[in-house]
């Protein structure tokens, strides 16, 4: 009898391994902003469908939520952290043994710099660099100052400021007939982007990625013909106190999937689903801007995304799992 126990013991284990139901219970990070909801809402559906894994979401923000990962062990996912902004804790919890790195969940980092539309570098490609948007000022109309050129910066309060502030003094753009503007809010940034794509007219300014912004209106990044200077970026055009910047590109941030070491553990299926997965910038910008269209939720967008670019999220699993969600996705 006791042989008997002990291999039917034997044979739950090996179905148990084989089904991927050691996943067990699994909770993931969803934040509040879009890009992280959408991806974490991705999660769980291929965790569930893909891996039997006993997916939930909880609440979740970039400090709080990666303390509680180190101190806590929960949850388990943090599917979008800008890891920058915690390097020095997670460092630690990494170090202990407690969390790791497990993949990249932007694989461009997330961006900032000073764009103009595409359909002003298409006209002319020397204005997708700063020495030739210097040379044609102009364009750039100071909507209060017939005199002057305008470039729309980051509204007052943000840590934004500064750095567009010191780079605006680095490439000598008050010079050139430039001046900063104040948009005033978040909002005010975007809708000014939004004003001069509906009427095609020129526009200069700062903003990120990724966002639903350069999703919907097609921009190019500004050349500043410097390259990037991390050390300098950081020792200097991020401090208010900065007397001497000098120019160079925003660095990416680094945006991080982080996992605690318990569940990579017990379900390594899971976690090599987890550390292929990454969006671009581009294909991100894209999402969000339909998620911003359509009022959508991150569980709504997720089934959009998973229902129509099988072409990108096939690459981050393996023909059994990808069946299991198909399967799934089609009882929809």
């Amino acid at each position: 009898m006791r042989k008997i126990l002990t291999a039917s013991l034997m044979l739950a284990s090996v179905s148990f391994s084989a089904s991927g139901s050691e996943c067990g219970k699994v909770t993931i990070a969803d934040m509040n902003w879009n890009s992280a909801t959408l991806i974490a809402n991705v999660d769980k559906f291929i965790l569930e469908h893909g891996y039997d894994c006993e997916a939930e979401l909880v609440p979740g923000d970039t400090m709080p939520t990666g303390t509680s990962m180190v101190e806590k062990g929960e949850p388990d996912i943090a599917p979008e952290l800008w890891s920058n902004s915690a390097k020095k804790s997670l460092d630690a919890g990494v170090k202990e043994g407690r969390i790791r790195y497990a993949g990249v969940s932007l694989s461009d980092g997330g961006e900032e710099g000073f764009w103009i539309p595409e359909y002003m570098v298409e006209k002319d490609p020397s204005l997708a660099t700063i020495a030739g948007i210097k040379a044609q000022a102009k364009l750039f109309k100071h909507p209060e100052d017939p005199d002057k050129s305008a470039v729309m910066g980051c509204p007052a309060g943000w840590t934004c400021q500064i750095t567009t502030g010191h780079l605006f003094d680095a490439m000598n753009l008050e010079d050139a007939g430039f001046e900063l503007i104040d948009p005033g809010s978040g909002a005010g940034l975007a809708g000014s982007i939004a004003k001069a794509y509906e009427r095609k007219q020129p526009w200069l300014g700062y903003y990120w990625a990724p966002t639903g912004v350069l999703g919907k209106y097609k921009m190019v990044k500004v050349d500043f013909g410097s390259g990037t200077d991390e050390a300098h970026y950081r020792a200097c055009i991020t401090k208010a106190d900065c007397m001497d910047p000098k120019p160079t590109m925003f660095p990416p941030s680094k945006v991080s999937t982080i996992v605690t070491e318990s569940f990579a553990k017990r379900a390594p299926e899971a976690l090599a689903y987890i550390t292929a997965r990454s969006y671009t910038n581009v294909q991100m910008n894209g999402l969000l801007a339909w998620m911003e269209d359509n009022q959508a939720d991150g569980e709504i967008a997720a089934e959009e995304f998973l229902l129509n670019n099988e072409d990108i999220w096939l690459k981050w699993v393996s023909p059994e799992t990808a069946e299991k969600v198909k399967q799934a996705l089609s009882e929809l």
